[in-house]
């Protein structure tokens, strides 16, 4: 392959499509399909991660066109086209991905995305800081994620006329362009590189439509394509970092200036001491300035500036520090005062802010379990010292929390999604207070353990083994008492000698007149096997159970 000097992020993407290389030499089993969901999983975490640090490259780039523009004109456009391309790509390579998925389950585009999507929170790219609503594809929910037969008609076609070469044409129109606004110069750190040597396993060349697409499954097809969305979103990065090294910051003549506050904590504990730090935005470390501070009040006048206390700067920083000594909320205000080098005279800055002092507490909050049950109403804890339990507002991310007539809240979260964030917030003062929040992992509740008069392996007398009559599924070491599994099917094997017997697969847990005659019938030291044990959970998932091997003594 043609090869470009490659950035951290480059190389573990490197590494992943190794993985994957790797795989598709073999044969698709359970095991390995298993493997390119993962590998898949991993590029779609990798990529939604960096997409959100791709906007708010473009965010600190906006700030400093809103604050010079003439001088940030050029480059901010060219960021601008840069954005508006790099989307435009990716958008092409997700259609690419639904369009395979559809074709491979011969459905249309929106059964598709009704079927195997999700939609989820995303960056949105043309608006920093906001999110939108973007489908997800569920890769493991494609029935036909193992097959090539539709995913290579589409991507190679009869005459090399497939999707492949549309999209490997797309890719180098895109690098020419990131090129174009960059510079040749940058040509050996921006990969999405097609026209190099490619060779399957048994060294023959084949171009990069072929090496990629060829005979690969559907799960390869949505990983490849993942990971070039990667290597765009690389270049994209690469390209406004670029762009954003040609402007000085430290040239930029602001007209708006304004105090600001920066406090280490806005909640302490009763003996600690409050820190903030007091800059002007914008601020010049050589500018040199005094803050006047007024406890208690919400702003200085000429009336109450005597009372003031007057800090000085460094580094163009007033750092505040003063004693929690009362508890409840606290507020100050005060002012800057530095040299304005226009005028040479002694211009003012107003600001002020709050604060609570609340007294120390321990706060226990005991859960169930250190994770959240899909399928369950997990009970959650959540207390802030100082604040009535009735001035609390909880949110959570993804799935349900609702408040129990005990005081605590009872949780619930969706199946198949791996965290959630459940955030609160008071109310003081008519303010609402971020309180903060905590990432639960979610987890499937554990499979249960099948067992018949309470053993699962080992000897048992015939009588016991009849009078229990059904296999039971515990439970063991789970927290959620009122929550139960239910046996949905199962089979009875033994050997007669060197005869193979079985029931056939049985409908629920109790033995019907086939197992009980088998029972019946069976003769000291002969071993019945229950196997295939089917259960039920109340979120509606299937599980497959333990065996229970048992010898009749």
């Amino acid at each position: 392959m043609a090869g470009f000097k490659e950035t951290p992020r480059q190389k573990m993407i490197g590494m992943l499509y190794l993985v994957l290389t790797a795989l598709l030499a073999l044969n698709v089993s359970k095991d390995i399909l298993d493997a390119f969901l993962v590998v898949n999983e991993s590029m779609v975490s990798t990529n939604e991660s960096f997409a959100t640090k791709i906007t708010s490259e473009y965010a600190k780039f906006e700030g400093q066109y809103n604050l010079n523009p003439g001088k940030v004109e050029e480059y901010w456009s060219n960021a601008q086209e840069v954005r508006k391309r790099s989307n435009e790509l990716v958008n092409y390579i997700e259609e690419l991905k639904l369009e395979v998925v559809s074709g491979s389950e011969k459905v249309t585009r929106e059964e598709a995305l009704t079927k195997f999507y999700r939609i989820d929170q995303a960056p949105d790219p043309f608006n920093p800081g906001q999110m939108r609503d973007k489908p997800f594809l569920n890769l493991s929910d494609v029935p036909s994620r193992d097959k090539f037969d539709v995913p290579t008609n589409l991507m190679i076609g009869q005459n090399k006329n497939g999707r492949a070469y549309e999209l490997a044409e797309k890719m180098t129109d895109y690098r020419s362009f990131v090129l174009g606004v960059i510079g040749q110069q940058y040509a050996d750190k921006i990969g999405l590189v097609t026209d190099g040597v490619f060779r399957d396993a048994s060294g023959t060349t084949q171009d990069w439509q072929y090496y990629n697409f060829y005979h690969t499954i559907l799960a390869a097809n949505v990983t490849i394509l993942n990971k070039i969305i990667a290597e765009v979103q690389s270049a994209e990065f690469d390209a406004i970092n670029r762009l954003y090294a040609n402007i000085s910051e430290k040239d930029f003549k602001f007209d708006n200036v304004s105090a600001k506050v920066i406090p280490r904590s806005t909640y302490i504990l009763a003996g600690q001491n409050y820190e903030a730090e007091v800059l002007v935005a914008a601020f010049d470390s050589k500018t040199q300035s005094e803050v006047r501070v007024l406890r208690g009040s919400d702003r200085i006048t000429e009336a109450n500036i005597g009372s003031s206390q007057i800090f000085k700067s460094q580094n163009g920083v007033v750092k505040l520090q003063f004693p929690a000594q009362n508890i409840g909320p606290q507020k100050y205000a005060g002012i800057i005062e530095m040299l304005d080098p226009v005028t040479m005279e002694i211009a003012r800055y107003p600001f002020s802010a709050d604060y609570i002092v609340a007294p120390p507490s321990l706060t226990v909050a005991p859960l169930k379990m250190n994770i959240l049950y899909a399928g369950l109403k997990n009970p959650v804890s959540i207390s802030s010292p100082g604040i009535p339990m009735e001035q609390i507002t909880t949110s959570i991310s993804k799935g349900k929390i609702t408040k129990s007539p005990n005081g605590n809240w009872d949780v619930e979260v969706p199946a198949g999604e791996r965290t959630t964030t459940i955030s609160a917030s008071a109310n003081v003062d008519g303010k609402s207070l971020p309180l903060g929040s905590f990432e639960f992992r979610i987890k499937q509740v554990p499979n249960p353990v099948a067992t018949i008069a309470g053993i699962t392996d080992g000897n048992v007398d015939k009588n016991r083994l009849l009078a229990a009559g059904a296999i039971i599924p515990t439970l063991i070491d789970f927290d959620f008492s009122d929550y139960h599994f239910e046996i949905v099917s199962y089979q009875l094997i033994t050997y007669r000698g060197t005869e193979l017997q079985t029931t056939g697969t049985v409908r629920g847990n109790i033995f019907n007149d086939a197992v009980k005659n088998y029972i019946n019938n069976a003769s000291r030291g002969q071993r019945l096997y229950f196997e295939r044990i089917q259960a039920k959970g109340p979120d509606g998932t299937m599980r497959t159970l333990n065996p229970v091997n048992l010898e009749i003594n």
